[in-house]
């Protein structure tokens, strides 16, 4: 099948796929379109992590099919460094197969493939780059890995489609029938999909994804030589901070390599704030110094205000109440069939520990008209709450 004659507009398709690369993303991918009702092949360059989605159920080894088994899309799950040239040969191995690739950075990606492609002595010239979308699942675990892999990975998650542009034209390389496939791709796999052009792509991700890594990892360096007292007075406001820090080193030297420039622009501004912060607080009782802090306070609130809330929706603000919990088996259970039994949703929910007790709190986020009802409904009901 021609898929660039084939969209998937009219007719319900499942063209065979090959996914080389079966770390998280890849396998999961595998699982994922499997579960759709697509013949998946599975090729690494690790014969262990392959094995290993094959024995998952995330597809069927490309070296064990029949050599009359053509792959009709590619998806290149490789690491940043390598993505361009599996693309490319890609591209040229299967001449009609549109080829996609995952990787969290685009724009350098399309620059390096358009630089194979134009090198006269290399094989890869033969690369259709009509063929090629790039795109971005956004989604992933704290682990890595096959063994982590799950089909449902990517459900609600954003998925990025980045078609190829000329970057002295502007004009798409991608071809239409070739973009509707990588959006497709994305929503049987239960993805949102956006659509942006690669350098939009990476300010976006430098900004929302790389930024936070970052200052995360930054934070998290302090904590090194930190005295054992300090840390236990930690709470879910270092944890909340902290959490992503727990990331691949290698993998990060890739990303910030590859998007190195709309990060430093970033944090340029970043550096002014911070310069302006250590300018005040080396003389905080100065004239202005005051408002100087509480303005910088003040701008984080704007800005986290227009971070999207549930389902993706306009931010609002939830009233917020904390039910203290024994810490044993079945508490949180219960906390949430007495608040279905109420009949008021949760919004959001979050766990905190105490230090030095054997008790828990359920932080629940709820709807403010409905707070004051589910609190005295809840201490009614013998539990312990507290409002924020």
């Amino acid at each position: 099948m021609n898929l660039l004659a084939a969209t998937p507009a009219s007719v319900r398709q499942t063209p065979t796929v090959l996914i080389r690369g079966t770390g998280l993303l890849g396998a999961s991918i595998g699982l994922g379109l499997r579960a759709d009702g697509h013949q998946v092949l599975l090729s690494d360059p690790s014969p262990t992590a392959q094995a290993i989605a094959a024995d998952i159920g995330a597809g069927t080894l490309l070296e064990r099919t029949s050599a009359q088994t053509t792959p009709e899309i590619v998806i290149v799950a490789a690491p940043p460094e390598a993505t361009a040239g599996e693309v490319a040969a890609a591209l040229v191995r299967f001449p009609e197969a549109v080829v996609l690739d995952i990787a969290s950075t685009k724009a350098e990606i399309l620059n390096h493939l358009l630089l194979l492609t134009q090198d006269e002595d290399a094989a890869l010239t033969r690369a259709d780059l009509t063929r090629y979308v790039g795109t971005h699942p956004m989604a992933g675990r704290e682990k890595s890995g096959p063994v982590a892999a799950r089909g449902e990975l990517f459900t609600s998650m954003p998925w990025v489609i980045c078609p190829a542009t000329d970057p002295s034209s502007g004009d798409q390389l991608s071809a239409p029938a070739a973009v509707e496939w990588a959006e497709e791709i994305g929503r049987r796999l239960g993805a949102t999909v956006h659509r942006m052009d690669p350098v939009r792509h990476d300010e976006s991700v430098a900004l929302i994804s790389h930024l936070p890594q970052i200052a995360a990892s930054l934070v998290a360096s302090r904590l090194q030589d930190a005295p054992v007292s300090a840390l236990a007075l930690a709470g879910n406001g270092l944890r909340d901070v902290t959490r992503i820090a727990a990331s691949d080193p290698g993998l990060w030297v890739q990303i910030l390599s590859s998007n190195a420039r709309p990060v430093v622009e970033i944090l340029y501004g970043l550096r002014e704030d911070m310069e302006r912060l250590i300018g005040t607080l080396e003389d905080p009782r100065a004239a202005g110094g005051q408002a100087d802090i509480a303005q910088l306070i003040a701008e984080g609130n704007s800005g986290v205000t227009r971070v999207p809330g549930k389902h993706g929706a306009p931010p609002q603000s939830f009233a917020v109440l904390t039910v203290i919990v024994d810490d044993k088996p079945g508490q949180i259970a219960a906390v949430l069939n007495d608040v279905a039994s109420i009949g008021v949703n949760v919004e959001d929910l979050r766990m905190e520990h105490s230090a030095g007790h054997q008790v828990g709190m359920v932080e629940l986020s709820v709807l403010p008209g409905r707070r004051d009802e589910l609190a005295e409904a809840m201490t009614e009901l013998g539990w312990k709450v507290v409002l924020s």
